[in-house]
């Protein structure tokens, strides 16, 4: 038999290390190779690390939430045949000392040992429930009974009570117990006598402007400007249910406010007839699939006119740093995409001017099922320097989204929709029913000027309005 090192693989050339969400194997698992042994995440995306060899885990060397290293091993597993291979402890702080978790094999001890333990020990289940040692140090710190974290609802495999279920149950019981119990417990104004009121209007007649200038000089040099708005509590009321952000929620909150911060974002919106593209893509989407066995969506034609109109205006592929701007040689477009719990990731296509229509749509539908199916690599959502967005999807007409940082631009599709609209022809204008759509660039009013910015978005609709009814894919 010989030891295996699974080791944390290299992730992207800008991901130094990833945090342990789950073990998908337990000790005393087989394991096939090319089978997912956990999965991680990073500020990135979230991803599966798989096991190169067939074996049994014998060891996990790392906890659920633990931050680690890129090729620090985080895992032994056995293997037949060859020489054992010398494993060496990562390079990680210590940790606190917490009970270790018992092996499997004697693991099914009598109920009599089970209740005596359970007597001394207050977080040992009497229930045959497993705990990993990170939420039984949490429930011994906390004071947390066996019948309470019994009771607690496990989101992790097999039901197991994660370190976010015990936190989301403390924030919920701490809250529950602050509740005021009568309206006087709430905070309220100070409320002063009639005699107080005629005391301090006497005095402020006496006051002079002088001194009056004098405080609120002093109040001044003696006040420090807020950094942030102090956020106010929320009053929780019975029924009201507390529900802890995921780790990619918090992501996208703090880019997303980031952003915000950094660019001054401004917004141009513009008509687009794409009646030719509805028509041209019903005619041959049949013959498509039949041919390539995928779908061709409307999503690779509008990026193969933004990827044009940023080869004819380069100066929206563009990146800030300080007082410099940097002129991006590389067009690689971002396409925003939905994943199953709600949240958004922004894959993208890389070196887009490169690829023709037919190669276009290959990669989004590439790029699209892998961010459904959480599938996506650190090194699929980098490098971006223009993104795409389509509210039109959930039915918005228009949007005015938030530009991704470190770019400088992105463009909202809104959804296409039948309407009439006054048609000029030889013989002269009349109303027709034509499929029009709503374009939105937010750009970053730093470096791109309202001029740069309206023509952007007029050269995409340009290239959509001007589309060749015969092309071939």
């Amino acid at each position: 038999m010989s030891k295996f090192e699974l080791k944390l693989p290299k992730m992207g050339e800008s991901v130094a290390e990833a945090t342990i969400t789950s073990w998908l194997k337990d000790v005393g698992d087989a394991i096939e190779a090319d089978e997912a042994v956990l999965e991680i995440a990073t500020d990135k995306v979230d991803s599966e690390v798989p096991s190169e060899v067939d074996g049994v885990l014998v060891e996990k060397l790392f906890n659920v939430d633990d931050v680690v290293q890129v090729g620090q091993t985080i895992a032994i597993i056995e293997t037949e045949g060859g020489e054992s291979i010398e494993v060496k402890a990562p390079a990680a702080e210590p940790e606190p000392v917490v009970e270790p978790e018992a092996p499997k094999a004697v693991a099914d001890v009598s109920q009599t040992v089970v209740a005596a333990k359970a007597s001394v020990d207050p977080v040992v289940s009497t229930e045959d429930r497993f705990y990993s040692p990170l939420v039984k140090n949490i429930a011994k710190q906390e004071g947390i009974s066996q019948a309470e974290l019994d009771s607690i609802a496990g989101s992790g495999k097999d039901n197991r009570v994660t370190k976010n279920d015990i936190k989301a149950y403390l924030e919920s019981r701490n809250s529950a117990s602050s509740k005021p119990q009568t309206p006087e417990a709430v905070a309220l104004p100070k409320v002063e006598s009639n005699e107080t009121k005629k005391e301090q209007a006497v005095n402020n007649q006496v006051d002079t402007p002088k001194s009056s200038s004098k405080q609120a000089e002093d109040k001044a040099k003696t006040e420090k400007p807020a950094s942030k708005p102090v956020e106010k509590p929320i009053e929780v009321s019975n029924g009201d249910e507390i529900i802890e952000m995921t780790r990619m929620g918090k992501l996208i909150s703090k880019y997303m406010v980031d952003s915000v911060q950094t660019s001054a974002h401004v917004q141009s919106f513009i008509e687009a007839d794409v009646t030719d593209i509805w028509n041209w893509r019903k005619k041959i989407k049949d013959d498509f699939m039949k041919r390539e066995g995928e779908n061709l969506t409307f999503t690779p034609i509008f990026m193969e006119a933004v990827t044009k109109a940023l080869k004819e205006f380069p100066m929206m592929n563009i990146s800030v740093q300080g007082d410099k701007i940097i002129k991006k040689k590389a067009i690689n477009v971002g396409m925003a995409a939905a994943l199953p719990d709600g949240n958004l990731i922004v894959p993208v296509i890389k070196n887009a001017d490169q690829l023709n229509l037919f190669g276009m749509a290959k990669r989004v539908n590439d790029l699209a099922n892998r961010a459904r199916l959480g599938k996506l690599d650190p090194d699929d959502i980098q490098g971006g320097t223009y993104t795409v967005t389509n509210v039109g999807t959930f039915g918005s007409i228009m949007g005015t989204p938030i530009i991704n940082q470190p770019q400088v631009g992105i463009l909202a599709l809104g959804a296409i929709r039948k309407t009439p609209a006054v048609i000029e022809g030889p013989q002269g204008d009349y109303i027709g029913i034509r499929y029009k759509m709503y374009l939105s660039h937010s750009y970053d009013h730093r470096v791109v000027n309202g001029a740069l910015g309206g023509q952007f978005v007029k050269a995409v609709k340009d290239y959509l309005e001007g589309w060749d009814v015969n092309r071939e894919i």
